[in-house]
């Protein structure tokens, strides 16, 4: 069924001012985002590519820290967990968890790993390469176990828990369900983004958030319609003995399954694209109940983290994903991993009918 988002704006409403203060732990894969920006107005006589004179460099947090970016932007008190190497990315890592705010009690430090950054050259506006440098063997058995033990230790604080899995090693099968066995113990939830490499790790979340094609991959078939949608998710309600799946659906919205509930919920989205230029600009005007862009760099971690925020904070899960859905549209109308400000939620809310 359609979901109201009348009859849930004013409840969002209200909602926003307990957003500050919810202590929100992060677990996952830490990674650096760099920018590199110049100009280019000629061809390499070496090969058919642009010279790019360099004019500025730029970073911010990416991959499970720009979740951690995005609660921290809300008002929550955030706490990180993961693992750097001990090398000049990690020490820029470091510096951009301190400038957001962010506790980094749980983060490991392992010389034998190199800290993940992505680093995107862009030119009038344009990406023209994005040069990856990582490490994706599994963790030591000794950061591992030092990464756990900060973990439990920071449960006891937290109202709730986000996993953030991108597949550079740190998440196995075992350590997943370890976190979850520990945050159940606990009495909190998690919010998992899964990855397609694990089916079975992420069991007694409180919800799994993953795109179509995620989704397609799970149930190995392709999602064409919104039957075919609400038959995977179904599907993954039991194949994750989650309470939750949410799954992301680009210009068609997200749609909510719940344990229990007769029937999924659909929050509708409408499209449109903006280019590289409005990176860290203020959002677009906006006109809609939610929008996708042909970049969507860090938009799924703004619905993951609004997603558990507002759980945290009280909220119905169907409502929660009205306001996820809402933020998301705020970040891609800035483009870049961007982060969205409670003052830029209650302006989104505002256009919401």
């Amino acid at each position: 069924m359609t979901f109201s988002i009348a009859d849930s704006v004013p409840k969002l409403k209200r909602l926003l001012p307990r957003l500050k203060g919810v202590r929100a732990g992060v677990f996952g894969d830490l990674m650096l985002d760099r920018y590199l920006w110049g100009t280019a107005t000629r061809l390499s006589p070496e090969a058919a590519v642009p010279v790019v004179d360099f004019v500025s460099q730029s970073e911010c947090l990416g991959g499970a820290g720009n979740v951690a970016a995005n609660l921290a932007a809300l008002g929550a008190r955030v706490e990180m967990f993961g693992v750097t190497g001990k090398d000049e990315a990690g020490a820029a890592l470091r510096r951009c968890l301190l400038d957001a705010g962010i506790g980094e009690r749980g983060v490991v430090v392992d010389a034998r790993r190199s800290t993940t950054v992505k680093t995107r050259i862009i030119a009038r506006h344009q990406q023209v390469v994005r040069v990856d440098q990582e490490r994706r063997e599994p963790l030591s058995a000794a950061t591992q176990e030092a990464l756990i033990a900060r973990l439990v230790r920071g449960l006891r604080s937290l109202d709730v828990l986000v996993l953030s899995d991108y597949d550079k090693g740190l998440v196995s099968d075992a350590l997943a369900e370890r976190v979850l066995g520990a945050s159940h113990r606990l009495k909190v939830p998690v919010f998992v983004k899964p990855k397609t490499s694990r089916l079975y790790a992420y069991r007694g979340a409180r919800a799994i958030v993953c795109n179509a094609k995620e989704a397609g991959f799970f149930v190995t078939r392709a999602l064409g319609d919104d039957k075919s949608v609400e038959e995977a998710g179904r599907a993954l309600l039991a194949h994750f003995g989650c309470a939750a799946v949410v799954v992301t659906r680009g210009e068609k919205g997200m749609s909510v399954f719940e344990e229990g509930a007769p029937r999924h919920v659909h929050v509708p989205a409408t499209s449109f694209e903006v280019t590289y230029e409005r990176v860290g600009q203020p959002g677009v005007e906006r006109g809609a109940t939610g929008r996708q862009v042909f970049d969507v760099t860090g938009a799924g971690d703004t619905v993951l983290s609004v997603l558990a925020l507002a759980v945290a904070a009280g909220a119905a899960l169907p409502d929660a994903a009205v306001l996820a859905n809402a933020a998301a549209g705020v970040a891609v109308g800035k483009l870049g991993t961007a982060t969205v400000s409670v003052k830029e939620l209650a302006a989104a809310l505002g256009e919401l009918r």
